[in-house]
């Protein structure tokens, strides 16, 4: 009878090992408390993501330019969670409430983008090179954030799929 229980209770360990694994953090590896509605909106909308890692939004690691995204400002209280998919890493934003706010990833791979990208990017911004790119989607759109540089000159760009330029910053220095 000790045999069959002791089975059962490492059937059951072994059962329990193989689901999604979640690690919640607050970057000092201190346990936060995700709530249930935040993490059903994740799942929901990315059942296959893997490395999911959870932290409190905190501006002071990961600053966003929320005038250029459009997006509702962020505080303490809001979700970042940060997981791979499709071999790319994304970073989730929820807020308190379990709504999403947006997603990101980093584009390393330019010449996927669409081509329309690529063309304002050689017609607008000649002599510039690519720095840096992420495809930003949001509950009514997707955008390319896109960081550009000549010289000393930068420019920050919020575009479309189809160039179509959303938002500008230039810094000619």
């Amino acid at each position: 009878m000790k045999l069959k229980i002791l089975m059962l209770a490492a059937s059951m360990a072994l059962l329990a090992s193989c689901g999604p694994s979640y690690r919640v953090t607050n970057g000092s590896t201190v346990a936060i408390d995700v709530p249930a509605s935040v993490r059903t909106t994740f799942t929901t909308a990315y059942p296959t993501a893997t490395d999911v890692v959870w932290t409190m939004y905190d501006a002071t690691v990961l600053p966003i330019d929320w005038d250029l995204t459009g997006w509702a400002a962020m505080d303490q209280s809001d979700y970042v969670v940060t997981f791979t998919m499709n071999g790319d890493k994304y970073y989730g934003y929820y807020d308190v409430n379990g709504d999403w706010i947006g997603t990101a990833y980093v584009i390393t791979d330019y010449k996927s983008l669409p081509a329309g990208i690529n063309t304002m990017i050689s017609d607008k911004f000649p002599g510039y090179s690519i720095v840096a790119i992420n495809r930003e989607m949001q509950k009514d759109r997707v955008a390319y954030e896109i960081q550009l540089k000549n010289g000393n000159s930068k420019a920050k760009l919020l575009v479309d799929a189809n160039g179509n330029i959303i938002k500008q910053k230039t810094v000619n220095k």
